[in-house]
């Protein structure tokens, strides 16, 4: 019996990946990469250290923290830091293997990885959070460098949080560096940043749909979970662009517009203001044409859905809610969060994918569709290292430019190595999974890490 310790969220990520290199022709064409992949499942190293603080008692607090730098092969490790209380080597290990093949899709220098700590911001002062981020940092700096692993943000790790650890880096090191992305804009963050993951899987949608010939995002209904900086940025792009928003969720329940309601750019204003105050969605005030499923997520109780945004957490879509999806009539299912759909959901997506044609739901995965984010993170390393900053117009052209390269990329990869029916959609988590593992090892492979 092993005795390495269950861990589910990370075994469910490589199985996934796993899954569909194998139903493809690649290792046929590529046998050698077999033993490449035994090699890159493992992270070439895991930092784990105990952050002690003072709460504003004056008592002793402790955590731990993480990062798990998996791979360098393309980069710098990139990814992002994870306040939750939920936080344990499992997911840390999945979000970083997840890390690795999105940053390979969004074709910058940056590795994969993922860090963070089991310590709940929630119902902390200020004073608090800023303690416990210095003393993270200090613990973590000896880790990371413009060159060596750049973090950012996540769940909650805002532009505060950025904020504190990058100053205690700055003063222990002595240095000003670009150790840090989602900065502030006065001191190396970059315009479009905040924007960037929920504008980023929107412009990949645009792409999904012209693909099928359905026209725009004009006029279609969109269902998104969550309703933080994802969820929001994601709601305000597609009404920009003429869709029609109609829920939004948090940890507690979820808010959906009934009859011809529809969320507006000033509801997801006081949305972000509740968030940022820390307060459950019950504190919106502006919810007579909405209703509040408390305990739920949007997707059971969405009546007509023509496009289905998940931007909350990881598994936040179950097989009934993927068949529930389907039965609404969701033509586009695209993960503004990290691996959003469980397996089983994956599996209804992809069933009715080969089943219907163009006429089907067609799933993307997050590696791909959110990868904007990080690939606007790229960017701002990319400004800190010339000490620029480029326009939001520039930084915006960028992303649209990014998001649109990392859907051709695993649609014409899913041509290539997956076969496919007369008519059928081209599998763009097999297409995605491909690209961004080939790309990683045969860059590792060029390096001596496997042979």
């Amino acid at each position: 019996m092993s005795n390495i310790p269950s861990e589910p969220e990370f075994e469910q990520a490589h199985k996934e990946l796993v899954s569909t290199l194998e139903n493809s022709s690649l290792f046929e064409k590529n046998p050698d990469y077999r033993r490449a992949l035994s090699v890159v499942s493992i992270p070439e190293r895991i930092i784990q250290f105990r952050v002690t603080w003072e709460d504003d008692k004056g008592n002793l607090q402790v955590n731990r923290g993480y990062r798990v730098q998996y791979n360098s092969a393309l980069g710098p490790y990139k990814g992002g830091l994870r306040l939750h209380p939920t936080v344990n080597l499992s997911i840390l290990k999945f979000l970083g293997f997840e890390q690795t093949f999105k940053n390979a899709l969004t074709g910058l220098n940056m590795g994969g990885g993922k860090g963070g700590a089991d310590f709940d911001p929630k119902g902390k002062s200020e004073n608090e959070i800023r303690k416990f981020c210095d003393a993270f940092m200090r613990k973590l700096c000896h880790h990371i460098g413009a060159e060596t692993d750049v973090p950012a943000g996540d769940i909650g790790v805002g532009g505060r949080e950025v904020g504190f650890m990058f100053g205690t880096y700055r003063r222990e090191k002595n240095k000003w560096e670009g150790i840090m992305t989602g900065k502030g804009l006065t001191w190396g963050g970059s315009l479009i940043r905040p924007e960037a993951t929920g504008y980023g899987v929107v412009y990949y949608v645009e792409h999904m749909i012209k693909y099928v010939g359905k026209g725009s995002f004009q006029g279609k209904r969109v269902a998104i979970s969550g309703s933080g900086n994802v969820a929001q940025y994601a709601a305000l792009k597609c009404m920009e662009l003429g869709a029609t928003v109609v829920s939004l969720s948090d940890s507690n329940g979820c808010l959906i517009a009934e009859g011809d309601a529809a969320f507006t750019p000033e509801h997801v204003e006081e949305i972000a203001a509740v968030k940022l105050a820390r307060k459950p969605l019950t504190e919106f005030k502006s919810k007579s044409s909405y209703k509040y499923v408390e305990g739920a997520r949007p997707w059971t109780h969405v009546s007509k859905v023509d496009i289905a945004l998940p931007c909350a957490t990881q598994n936040e879509v179950s097989r009934e809610e993927a068949e529930a999806l389907v039965s609404s009539g969701a033509l586009f299912v695209a993960e503004g969060s990290n691996m959003g759909c469980t397996q089983e959901a994956i599996d209804v997506f992809e069933g009715v994918r080969r089943e219907k044609g163009k006429e089907a739901v067609w799933y993307a995965p997050g590696k791909a569709s959110n990868c904007g984010g990080v690939a606007v993170s790229g960017l701002e390393m990319a400004q800190n290292s010339q000490r620029l900053s480029w326009t939001s117009e520039e930084v915006d052209e960028k992303l649209k430019g990014i998001m649109k390269n990392a859907f051709e990329n695993g649609l014409n990869t899913a041509k290539e190595y997956v076969e496919a029916k007369e008519g059928e959609l081209p599998s763009l988590v097999a297409g995605s999974n491909i690209a961004g593992f080939v790309k990683v090892i045969r860059a590792m492979h060029d390096q001596g890490d496997w042979w």
